[in-house]
């Protein structure tokens, strides 16, 4: 019997600190590193409210659904991290004193809860309750700190991407981005432009791998989405680096750059595999030839400057699009995003990410499509 007390004291010391360690990660600690217990109750109410949320289902609805996905996720996170605290402190109260689990149950309840209906017997189990007291506000403080953080960088996030729709349109589009800048005479002033969505890159990255419900955030708007936005930037941003004929934009290539970076580490967050240094030929791209050359022969009808050799600006623009291709489209598809021109209307399945593990997902190569 004293084996088993001391057995339950080691698991539930251990519980116990497996839920502060993972807290610390999700709350608190300024990167990207996943938590066993977090990824758990995400993935697994991913499950849930996929059933409900079904791809044959109207997008309207799927998009009211997923809505509550992340707020819900947070809260059922604090729950599931009380309810180990309250399992790990029952363990060490039964392990301690010998009392019936039940009442060691009740013991470990008011001293979380603060409640003050019972208390333990000796002074070393008085001692253990005062830490579970204060390991009950911490966790809730934790996570009351945690909102603000969460929705300021939401709020940063959609300024942009509900911006976007004056110029990409709804939903955004890349192609019609480099028309709305041939029609608003702004072809060769767009160094503002790139440099503010080249910092939005870099501040989605920071935020979305610290905070990793952000993802699951869905904008205001239905038809916005933080991965569609991005996608018609770094496509206009290729379209215009390949195939308009203007002076070449340094800023440009700097903001495809941060962007394809960007998609890449939260990808590796979520363990989801990506081509490791892709060059075209060798790694295809989805958006077809055919594709590109109608939206080359609208941009020169709407009177686009384009480059006189089309081949070359077709193999510049695969070049480009070849970084962001496969994060682009995974991640478009994990979040169920909307609808949109050469980001999620691919046909990519989402993919879940593994139940149990942790660290980063390591990219691997894909072999191209036959």
């Amino acid at each position: 019997m004293i084996v088993l007390r001391i057995v339950a004291i080691v698991a539930g010391v251990f519980v116990v600190a497996a839920t502060f360690s993972s807290a610390v990660r999700t709350v608190i600690l300024p990167r990207g590193v996943p938590a066993r217990i977090t990824r758990v109750v995400f993935v697994a109410l991913r499950a849930v409210f996929n059933l409900r949320a079904r791809p044959t289902a109207p997008y309207e609805r799927r998009d009211r659904i997923l809505a509550l996905y992340g707020p819900i996720g947070l809260l059922l996170l604090l729950v599931v991290w009380i309810s180990l605290v309250l399992l790990g402190y029952t363990l060490i109260y039964w392990g301690m004193e010998g009392d019936a689990l039940g009442e060691a149950f009740r013991i470990s309840g008011s001293s979380l809860l603060t409640l003050g209906f019972l208390e333990p017997g000796d002074i070393g189990a008085v001692i253990v309750a005062f830490t579970e007291a204060a390991m009950g506000l911490i966790l809730l403080a934790m996570l009351i700190t945690y909102l603000p953080s969460i929705y300021a960088a939401f709020q940063r996030r959609e300024g942009l991407v509900t911006a976007l729709e004056v110029r990409a349109g709804s939903p955004p589009s890349g192609v019609r981005l480099v028309r709305f800048f041939f029609v608003m005479e702004q072809l060769v002033r767009l160094s503002d432009f790139w440099k503010r969505w080249e910092g939005w890159f870099v501040d989605v990255e920071e935020s979305h791998t610290s905070f990793p419900t952000l993802t699951f955030f869905r904008s205001p708007q239905p038809e916005h989405s933080w991965i569609t936005a991005a996608g018609a930037v770094l496509d206009g941003a290729s379209l215009m680096s390949a195939a308009v004929d203007v002076p070449r934009e340094a800023t440009a290539e700097f903001a495809i750059r941060a962007g394809y970076l960007a998609l890449q580490r939260i990808c590796d967050f979520y363990a989801i595999p990506y081509p490791i240094d892709p060059h075209y030929p060798d790694e295809q791209i989805s958006v077809t030839r055919e594709e590109f050359d109608e939206a080359w022969d609208y941009l020169a009808t709407e009177g686009v400057p384009m480059k006189p050799d089309r081949e070359r600006a077709w193999i510049d623009f695969a070049g480009w699009r070849v970084n962001y291709d496969t994060v682009l489209l995974e991640l478009a598809a994990f979040v169920s995003a909307p609808t949109a021109p050469w980001t999620s209307d691919r046909g990519i399945r989402a993919r879940r990410p593994p139940l149990f593990r942790v660290g980063r997902g390591r990219p691997v190569r894909q072999p191209p499509p036959s």
